[in-house]
């Protein structure tokens, strides 16, 4: 199994639109700038995205893109998914044809562990990763506002995730 630039700059970026959505839509090329990504790179894995209803746009002036739900009903592995990466760690694809007269010796090894990695990965939402110890403090980094709290509210206005920034 792989995880190619693709499905982490997936993940990345859709971390990003969760932290930054509750000011409204997010435009990719503020993604592009906050996290190094190229913006017709970050235009075509949206597309994949907005195809699968994880993101929707907003067109117009004050447009860009939102969380299709909230943070805490998208998780990792849909997203990585949604991107055409595959959870495999086998090397047959699944097929059951890793050597010419069939499975190989350590087929049912690779089978559980893809087993476990989508299991992790679709347990993992992206409001558990607003929420990890760190993020907010690279966040704040970022943002040059030492001093400001970046709180996740539990509600949520329109099917999006509201995240506060507030004084600590």
């Amino acid at each position: 199994m792989r995880l190619t630039t693709k499905g982490r700059y997936a993940v990345t970026a859709m971390l990003d639109l969760a932290i930054h959505g509750g000011q409204g839509p997010v435009v990719l090329a503020d993604i592009a700038r906050r996290q190094g990504i190229s913006l017709s790179y970050l235009e075509q894995i949206f597309a994949r995205l907005r195809n699968h209803a994880l993101v929707l746009s907003v067109r117009g002036p004050g447009g860009g893109y939102k969380l299709a739900r909230g943070a805490s009903t998208i998780f990792v592995g849909e997203v990585i998914t949604a991107v055409d990466e595959q959870l495999d760690a086998t090397r047959c694809g699944g097929a059951n044809d890793c050597q010419a007269k069939g499975t190989c010796l350590t087929h049912e090894l690779w089978r559980d562990l893809s087993g476990r990695i989508h299991d992790y990965l679709h347990g993992v939402s992206l409001q558990d990763l607003v929420e990890r110890r760190g993020v907010e403090e690279l966040v704040n980094r970022r943002r040059g506002t030492a001093g400001l709290s970046l709180r996740a509210s539990s509600g949520t206005r329109g099917g999006v995730s509201r995240i506060a920034v507030g004084a600590r």
